[in-house]
Order: C-alpha cells, then sequence, then structure tokens
C-alpha cells in the first residue's frame, strides 16, 4: 500500500490526527491547512483520494471538489461540522463520494478512506474487464453516446467529464433502457452497498448528471424521474 491522501482541514488538530493514521496504514499523506496550497498540491501531485474540510478560510471546500472534478476522477470525501442534509447533498451533487460529519472517530476516516480506495480500484479492474469481456459496449440513444471500453460519454457529439459513479449510473440505466430503476437498486448495484431508506445519494448524483447533460430538472429529455418508483431513460 502506497496510495497518496491529500487531507485539507484549517483545523490542524484533527488534519494532523487523521495524518497519524493514514500514515500508520501505510498510506503517503499529503497536509495543507488552507485551500490555496491544496489548489497547488492538486495540480502537481499524482493523488489517490482527497480528505476536504468544507469550511477552509480562504477558499471553501465545495469550490476546491468542483475544481477536482474537471479533471479529476478519485475520490473525494467531505469533512462537514454541520449536520443538514442540504450540505451533505451539496457535496454529493458536485461530484465528493462520501462526507463525514464532525465530531468523528478517526478510525472511521481510515475505514472510510479503505473502502473508497478499494471501490475505486475494483471500478477501475472491472472497467479494464469489461472492455475485454462486454457483448455490448456502446450505446447511442437519440445522440447520447456511452462506451464502456474506452470510458467516455458525449451529447450531441460534446464530450460530457463524468466521474466513475456518474459513468456507472448511466451506464446502469443505458444498459435497461425503458426500463424504471429503483434508487435501491441503482445504490446496491453501483456502490455494491446496502440501500437505506433516507439515503438521498442516488437523487444528488442523478442531479449532477442532469447539469452536466443541461438537462432541465422539470422536464429532462433523458433521466425522467417516475416518482415513487424511480428513473429511467425512454427508448
Amino acid at each position: 500500500m502506497n496510495e497518496r491522501v491529500l487531507i485539507v482541514d484549517d483545523e490542524r488538530e484533527i488534519a494532523d490526527l487523521i495524518e497519524v493514521y493514514l500514515r500508520n496504514d501505510g498510506y503517503t499523506v499529503y497536509k495543507f491547512y488552507n485551500g490555496r496550497d491544496a489548489l497547488a498540491c492538486i495540480e502537481t501531485t499524482d493523488l489517490d483520494l482527497v480528505i476536504l474540510d468544507v469550511m477552509l478560510p480562504d477558499i471553501d471546500g465545495f469550490r476546491i471538489c468542483r475544481k477536482i472534478r474537471e479533471k479529476y476522477f478519485y475520490p473525494v470525501i467531505m469533512l462537514t461540522a454541520k449536520g443538514e442534509d442540504v450540505d451533505k447533498i451539496m457535496g454529493l451533487a458536485i461530484g465528493a463520494d462520501d462526507y463525514i460529519t464532525k465530531p468523528f472517530n478517526p478510525l472511521e476516516v481510515a475505514a472510510r478512506v479503505k473502502t473508497q480506495l478499494r471501490r475505486y480500484t475494483r471500478y477501475n479492474q472491472s472497467q479494464r474487464n469489461a472492455a475485454r469481456d462486454d457483448k455490448w459496449n456502446e450505446y447511442d440513444i437519440r445522440g447520447l453516446v456511452i462506451n464502456k471500453d474506452t470510458h467516455k460519454c458525449s451529447l450531441f457529439g460534446k464530450e460530457l467529464s463524468l466521474t466513475p459513479i456518474e459513468f456507472s449510473l448511466l451506464w446502469y440505466l443505458c444498459e435497461r433502457q425503458g426500463t424504471v430503476v429503483s434508487s435501491e437498486e441503482l445504490f446496491e448495484n453501483v456502490w455494491g452497498e446496502k440501500y437505506l431508506n433516507n439515503n438521498n445519494t442516488v437523487m444528488a448524483h442523478i442531479g449532477r448528471l442532469r447539469e452536466k447533460m443541461n438537462e432541465p430538472a422539470k422536464n429532462p429529455k433523458f433521466i425522467k424521474t417516475v416518482w415513487g418508483v424511480g428513473y429511467t431513460i425512454e427508448k
């Protein structure tokens, strides 16, 4: 294990504590107490995961997360001192993979890091295997083209920059075109975890997908909501 993890938190005691636990687990750790230095590190360092505080003295964590998602697909775990669902949903909607509310047990952070890195590694491997084994590697649905071999997606000829989770969600819906897929099914197949009724993760990521596709929330052309049931891409 030599994965590279970036910690960004202006609360030095918290950042230092997380660093100790992650270094003990064998990770290479980069640590900054402000957003400016963190962004410089992101641009110059080959990272595998970022732990990012929402409230920073110069640049807020949401803005940094958006910058990351302009170029990179590695996992982002957001730290927040607030427990409101709106902050969690916003973090997920802009591309974060997980969130942890302060105060927290540092062992939980270490466990979440392992889970996200394992999922990210497994996803990349499954994509390589799928490119060799999957009979259906591309769908073209009314100008929406998604290719599993190249892991690229375009809409009316313009390439969409999707995270691995967003790509998996869209691919799953395209594979089941014409079928309504529940949030539970999407979550358990894309994230590989048990779905909880109050889980807003799928909704947040669908919202992010629609945003990238310039889809109006009230009348989308592609990913449609069937209220009380789930989501579908119509034939």
